[in-house]
């Protein structure tokens, strides 16, 4: 893959973080580069005023600045903007931020030298990578805050990541061997200017969202087996006179989860007419979540390609000062899918509880001494308060603007919240699934000697090769947490 030239998907990201070597720079790419780097030099040199280059910043915008000064300008800028707060984000949210903004400098629109964007690739190759804080940017004019947390260390100063562990910067410099680097007109504005600090949430989100997508419908087929519900709201002719993409694929996902299951068998003699929505409405349900995740990672790799630093120099005659920065193209869909994964919760907390009433040969609370035992009871608390903490952090973070940089900035996107609710989101529901798997799972052994499908005893051994059966209570909430680990480590098979 070659920087600034190659398009990226959100896949080749996530590569590029286990595989720094996967991507490089291209002649071409460091052509672009140089011609860029070049046009701002002739604008330094000549008597064009241009925001950044040769001003101050934000409302000292109408402050014209030397060529003698414009190195101690971009200094300046950075150690002033490093005002993140609240703990680190995590190590590959920071490579990810690298990788992005590697991409989008090298597209030779930002001014930036080749020394600096070769300084982040040995960074990246080496694994040393730099301590960002998880708050402090309002998404507009860029994620500052962060975005100079990113470059503090090509400066010397701030703190990395080698391994595991965080070390003063200027240690780690001199362990290698490097210097600091001085930035030169444009390339303090050209670093912190943009959305990585969105962009890598909305990456590392999909990534986990795409799989429990997939996890949840599993999950449901499980449920819907432990239930002995029905598989015809999943036919195919049903959905195909609502076709939408997310329904569609799902419903065909269900009918193969439950194929040759000898619970569905039973169940075409029963008298029940009609299953709960939770139970019968999955293909819509999901399906919705589904769409959303569609259209963030649409909207996400468009921006992953894209050039949003400020100003945008064209040449060394043209440059303009737009809003490329501003985060409101990847906020709102943020906001969008973070209600789509926790509405994947909402359904399947529904789908728990159904499972503990103790109807269609099911004993109440999944347990067959309850009142001694209290079963699967209290797990059930533990997901709707998960559910209900969801709830709360789906209002859109996007819906909000508080005027910064005095009345300069005044309509920002708050995107940077966005993306830190959206993997909280994700990461409770999770948990809440870890419940529905468990309870799921109970269920089935009730309804032995009948088979399930292939694939969901394949999944219901995994489960039980961390998890015993309940017969009597016990600390539970370990193998929840057994249960959450599977998940996070990806040990189900939730694809064909």
């Amino acid at each position: 893959m070659i920087y600034g030239i190659d398009t990226f998907s959100f896949h080749d990201v996530l590569e590029i973080c286990k595989t720094p070597n996967k991507a490089m720079l291209s002649e071409a790419a460091k052509n672009q580069i140089i011609k860029s780097q070049n046009n701002v030099k002739q604008i330094v040199e000549s008597d064009q005023c241009v925001y950044g280059i040769n001003t101050g910043f934000g409302p000292l915008c109408d402050t014209k600045i030397s060529a003698e000064e414009t190195a101690q300008l971009q200094f300046n800028l950075i150690i002033s903007h490093a005002v993140g707060v609240g703990k680190p984000i995590d190590k590959e949210f920071s490579k990810i931020m690298m990788i992005a903004k590697v991409h989008a400098l090298s597209k030779g629109f930002s001014g930036v030298s080749l020394e600096v964007i070769e300084r982040f690739i040995l960074m990246l190759e080496k694994d040393i990578i730099p301590v960002v804080p998880e708050q402090g940017s309002v998404g507009a004019s860029g994620d500052l805050a962060p975005l100079s947390h990113l470059v503090l260390p090509l400066l010397g100063l701030g703190q990395v990541w080698v391994g595991n562990e965080i070390f003063e910067t200027a240690e780690i410099l001199e362990k290698n061997n490097l210097e600091p680097l001085v930035l030169g007109p444009k390339e303090g504005l050209g670093l912190i200017n943009g959305t990585q600090f969105i962009l890598a949430h909305a990456i590392k989100g999909l990534e986990k969202f795409e799989y429990l997508l997939d996890l949840a419908d599993m999950t449901a087929a499980m449920s819907l087996e432990a239930y002995r519900g029905s598989a015809s709201p999943f036919k195919k002719e049903l959905h195909d006179i609502r076709p939408f993409e997310g329904s569609k694929k799902v419903a065909a996902r269900m009918l193969k989860f439950l194929k040759n299951s000898d619970n569905l068998k039973a169940h075409e003699y029963c008298d029940r007419v009609q299953d709960p929505y939770s139970m019968r409405c999955v293909p819509q349900v999901h399906g919705a979540s589904r769409n959303a995740f569609e259209h963030l990672k649409l909207l996400t790799e468009i921006e992953l390609n894209s050039v949003t630093d400020n100003p945008i120099v064209l040449s060394a005659e043209e440059s303009i000062s737009g809003g490329n920065f501003h985060g409101q193209l990847l906020a709102m869909p943020l906001d969008y899918a973070t209600l789509a994964a926790a509405e994947l919760g909402n359904i399947s907390d529904r789908r728990s509880y159904l499972l503990l009433e103790g109807k269609y040969g099911l004993p109440r609370l999944l347990t067959e001494s309850s009142g001694l035992n209290s079963g699967f009871m209290i797990p059930q608390y533990t997901g709707a308060a998960l559910v209900t903490e969801n709830k709360t952090l789906c209002f859109p973070a996007s819906a909000d603007s508080i005027p910064t940089s005095l009345g300069q900035e005044d309509h920002v996107s708050m995107g940077s919240i966005s993306g830190r609710k959206f993997n909280q989101v994700l990461g409770n529901l999770v948990n809440i699934l870890a419940v529905e798997l468990m309870f799921a799972a109970q269920g089935l052994e009730f309804r032995r000697p009948a088979k399930c499908s292939k694939i969901i005893e394949e999944n219901h051994a995994i489960l039980r090769s961390k998890v015993a059966k309940l017969e009597d209570d016990r600390l539970i909430g370990k193998d929840m947490l057994a249960i959450a680990q599977l998940i996070n480590e990806r040990k189900f098979v939730v694809n064909f």
